[in-house]
């Protein structure tokens, strides 16, 4: 199925409802420290969308999730549950990912947080997934293949050692928080269909520190399988004919050149 091509009013809804999640990303960071609990994260951000009208948490109970954001720590991969006894501790790295329904239209984001002082291993593991999905967006652009994304996320990681966690891609997004198609964080043998402007994806390399291999823990959590740390970032965007539109970016966030 092709990826659908959003109208005026269709991408208006979209930024408001990015517009809203940087800024929560922005909030929730400030609020990552030692000493706070998963879930008095989850309790901020419920009451921080609550602040807007008309938007509220794409997670909760979005396939039974029951929560507003996932709050995944050091070798959780994904979907982490807040929990009122998981207590963040110096040295770990949390990610945070969320999004924002606003009048029927999505956004999609996830930031991955120091707390406190962290290690170097993982300190660059954070900066290097981070690049990632800028050298994406190099790429991603009208007339580019959908594959370039992958290819570039993966080439990029190599370069460093870590590995994508392949079982997990980003996607098309709009009216629905998961579209047609998935963009992984890997090129597959081919080259995907052709970009156009006015589509819109949510792209998110989740990168493992060590091995790409993860083993599933319940109905939502993912660990990696060597235990090393992993790490995600993710923006909704706009394929343009130039660079990419980045609609979850807070206006404090530094957004690399893309060009």
């Amino acid at each position: 199925m092709p990826l659908r091509v959003r109208t005026g009013q269709e991408l208006e809804l979209m930024r408001h409802a990015g517009r809203v999640l940087a800024l929560l990303n922005e909030e929730l960071g400030r609020n990552v420290r030692p000493g706070i609990s998963t879930a008095e994260l989850d309790r901020i951000a419920r009451e921080f969308i609550a602040g807007y009208e008309d938007c509220t948490p794409a997670f909760l109970d979005y396939d039974g999730f029951p929560a507003a954001i996932c709050t995944s720590v050091n070798d959780e991969v994904v979907h982490g549950i807040p929990d009122v006894n998981r207590i963040l501790k110096e040295g770990d790295i949390v990610k945070l990912d969320a999004g924002v329904l606003y009048r029927g239209w999505y956004s999609d984001a996830a930031r991955t947080w120091a707390v406190g002082e962290i290690s170097s291993e993982k300190r660059k593991l954070m900066e290097v997934t981070e690049q990632a999905f800028f050298e994406a967006m190099k790429v991603a652009r009208d007339g580019a293949y959908l594959y370039d994304i992958g290819r570039a996320v993966e080439d990029y990681v190599k370069s460093f050692g870590y590995a994508p966690a392949r079982e997990y891609t980003g996607h098309a997004i709009g009216s629905d928080l998961h579209e047609d198609p998935m963009v992984p964080n890997y090129k597959p043998i081919g080259r995907g269909m052709r970009l156009k402007a006015g589509m819109t994806l949510a792209i998110e390399p989740i990168i493992n520190m060590g091995s790409p291999r993860v083993i599933c823990e319940g109905d939502w959590i993912t660990r990696t399988a060597d235990g090393k740390a992993s790490a995600h970032y993710e923006n909704t965007i706009l394929i343009t004919e130039g660079a990419p539109e980045i609609l979850t970016l807070a206006p404090g966030e530094v957004e690399h050149e893309l060009h």
